[in-house]
Formats: structure tokens, sequence, C-alpha cells
């Protein structure tokens, strides 16, 4: 990506189309999780993974990691500047969307993440009514619709050729965030209830195994051969019959 495009990920809620309404779905999503998680240190990629509210989690440290001054750790997410295997639980929200190979960074979480940690996703759903935005010009190339847009199940095969097992799968906001959400909408409401997976916003929580999901064949019993005597053709015990004449 170029340093303009590497300059449209979102900093702030603020500059995300309904922000306060994405950030507290998220936050009120999330809060039966934070108490299930537990550690000695919890990594935020990013300054909207950093500002959420995670009331009641398990882990004392946090550090915000992105390249801005206020960051506790300033680096690039391909690169993260961590120890192998260190790492509780990793929060990242509407990342992947704006990275030039989403799993490579992927793959670097997995290398910094202790075995049974957690970690967080959230994106935006393209298979939602947020694709409206993506194909009317006035809007591509703004916040959130000049990133890739990743379908949840794509995201879960990536986690899952890692070796995550997704403990939740959750959409939020069904509505196409081009104008205020109001929450007596009756056609987000109705879309909510015929087309529950179509939410603009999906959240994964997934676990890292300790070793990957990899089914494993059941060994074929191999049956014993059944060893009997030979037939002896009647040569045992045989007599002509002129040996029995006079």
């Amino acid at each position: 990506m170029s340093q303009s495009e590497l300059a449209l990920k979102p900093s702030h809620w603020s500059e995300l189309p309904n922000g306060a309404i994405i950030r507290e779905s998220l936050e009120e999503a999330l809060s039966p999780w934070w108490p299930r998680i537990f550690g000695y240190y919890m990594l935020n990629l990013g300054p909207l993974s950093q500002k959420i509210d995670k009331t009641n989690v398990g882990i004392n440290r946090q550090y915000g990691l992105f390249d801005e001054p206020q960051a506790h750790i300033r680096g690039d997410y391909s690169q993260l500047p961590i120890q192998n295997v260190s790492v509780d639980a990793v929060v990242m929200n509407f990342i992947l969307e704006f990275e030039a190979d989403p799993y490579r960074l992927l793959r670097e979480i997995d290398r910094v993440l202790v075995s049974g940690g957690h970690l967080i996703i959230s994106g935006f759903n393209p298979l939602s009514p947020m694709f409206i935005g993506q194909i009317l010009p006035k809007h591509q190339n703004e916040i959130p619709w000049n990133g890739r847009f990743f379908t949840p199940s794509r995201v879960k095969d990536w986690l899952g050729l890692l070796g995550y097992q997704v403990v939740a799968d959750e959409r939020l906001l069904h509505h196409h965030l081009l104008s205020e959400v109001k929450p007596d909408n009756i056609w987000s409401h109705a879309l909510k209830s015929w087309l529950p997976s179509t939410g603009s916003v999906y959240v994964l929580v997934a676990k890292k195994l300790e070793s990957p999901l990899t089914p494993i064949q059941a060994k074929r019993k191999v049956k014993q051969p059944n060893w009997s005597t030979a037939p002896s053709a009647g040569r045992t015990g045989h007599v002509s019959k002129s040996s029995n004449q006079p």
C-alpha cells in the first residue's frame, strides 16, 4: 500500500460512520467474554482496540501497539516487536481491512500468542448492507469503504489453518451505516430477524489450541491370518490293495 492509503486507516472511533454506536455495540457484545480471559499481558492492536471498555477482564497489564505517540509500543503490525509466545490475549478491531497482507498479520499474532490464548477480531462484513458504500463512487475513498472487506467465513478459514478454535461468532448492526442508525428502524429489525448473518459488523473470539484441529484417522486393524493344518489329501493311512492280498 502507498503512504496515502496507509493514512486512511481509522485512528479514532469518530472517523467511522456511526462510530459511537459501533463502539457501544461492540463493547456490549464482548462484555460477557472479558471475565473469561485470563493471563499476564493483553495486546491491543490499533487505537480503536485500545480505547474500548474491557471491564472485568482477567488481565492487568494491557499494551496498545500502533504507530502513534500515544501508543505504549510503536511498531508495524506485520512485524510485531514482541517476543515469541509472550502474550495471553490480542484484541484487533477493524485492522484486517486496511492491511496489505492480512494473513501475514494473523501469522504474526500467532507467533506472539501463548497456547490457550484468546484472539478477538472485529471487522466489516461485505455480505451485509455495508456493500452499498463500496459500490457508490462517492464513498469508495472514504473510511471504511476504502479498505478491503473480508467475509467472516474467510477469516475463520485463516484461523483454522493456524490452529484456532472459534468460540464466538456474532453479527452486529444490520444497517448500511451511510446514515444515522436509529434503534427503532423497522427495516434493520426485519433484516436481523430474517437474515441474522447479514450484520454489518462481525465479532469473532478465537482460542489458540495446543495442537491444530487435524483429524486423526483411526488405525485399521490388520486381520490376523487363521492358520490351520493343510489337508493331507488322503496321503496319510493310504494302503494299496496289493498290500492286503496274501
